[in-house]
C-alpha cells in the first residue's frame, strides 16, 4: 500500500450510520401537495371566464370583420380584411389551445 492508496483504505473502514428521519410531529406544518380547495375553485372559475370572454371575443371579431367585408364589398372599396380576419382566427385558434399548451408546460 502506498501514500495514494491511504484514503481509499479509510474510506472503505469507516462505516457511516445514517440517523432515520423523525415521523411527522404534531404541531408541525405538513404542506399537502395541490392548491386548497377553496383557492382551487377560484382559480377555476377565473380561467373559466376569462376563457369564455376570449371565446366571445373571438366570435365577436370574426363577426365584426364579416360585416366590414361585406360593407366593403358593397361600396367598391379594397381593404385587407383578410389580413384582420387572420389575425382574429389566430387569436381565436391561441385562446383555444392555452389550455394544452399550459399543460405541455407545466
Amino acid at each position: 500500500m502506498n501514500l495514494m492508496d491511504l484514503p481509499y483504505v479509510l474510506a472503505a473502514s469507516i462505516s457511516v450510520r445514517v440517523p432515520e428521519l423523525p415521523g411527522p410531529v404534531a404541531g408541525v406544518f405538513d404542506p399537502k401537495p395541490g392548491a386548497p380547495d377553496p383557492l382551487k375553485n377560484l382559480v377555476d372559475k377565473l380561467l373559466g371566464l376569462i376563457a369564455w370572454a376570449g371565446t366571445a371575443a373571438g366570435t365577436a371579431g370574426v363577426l365584426i370583420t364579416g360585416v366590414m367585408m361585406a360593407i366593403s364589398m358593397k361600396r367598391g372599396e379594397s381593404s385587407e380584411h383578410m389580413s384582420r380576419l387572420g389575425m382574429v382566427l389566430g387569436g381565436c385558434i391561441l385562446v383555444s389551445a392555452a389550455g394544452p399548451i399550459a399543460d405541455f408546460f407545466l
